[in-house]
């Protein structure tokens, strides 16, 4: 005896739910992202406070200005730009990478201008690096 077979429904697939939620999604995204144009990171520094030291003669100083300026020694380069402050620092150190190099700056400095020290420094090959905080001097005055 054949029974017959009950006819199946083709099977198919409903993809105006899919798109609906794909283009929710994207809408989700476009309004909840935001872009900058900057490329550098976002760290607050902290602040300084307190009147500056005396500069030692067994050290080598290096204060960098709100404005992005570097001073070398108390000493104002030319440029801002990592060659420069090569170029002061192996000047200024005389090939000694054994002195302690301090770093003044403080939360009204840009971050990206303390790490091109560090960079340059590294390079150079001080292992005696700090960062201390100081007001810088054109905002002192």
């Amino acid at each position: 005896m054949k029974f017959p077979r009950p006819s199946q429904e083709e099977i198919s697939v409903n993809l105006t739910p899919l798109i609906d939620v794909v283009f929710l999604l994207l809408i989700f995204f476009m309004v909840s992202t935001t872009f900058d144009d900057k490329t550098q990171l976002s760290i607050t520094l902290p602040e300084a406070e307190a009147a500056p030291l005396a500069q030692s003669s067994d050290q080598v100083e290096v204060t960098i200005t709100s404005t992005g300026d570097y001073l070398v020694n108390g000493e104002k380069l030319a440029a801002s730009d990592s060659k420069t402050l090569r170029t002061a620092l192996l000047k200024l150190g005389q090939e000694k990478t054994d002195l302690p190099l301090q770093i003044y700056a403080d939360a009204n400095v840009a971050y990206q201008s303390v790490v091109r020290v560090y960079d340059v420094a590294g390079q150079l090959g001080f292992v005696k690096l700090s960062l201390t905080t100081r007001e810088s001097p054109n905002e002192a005055q």
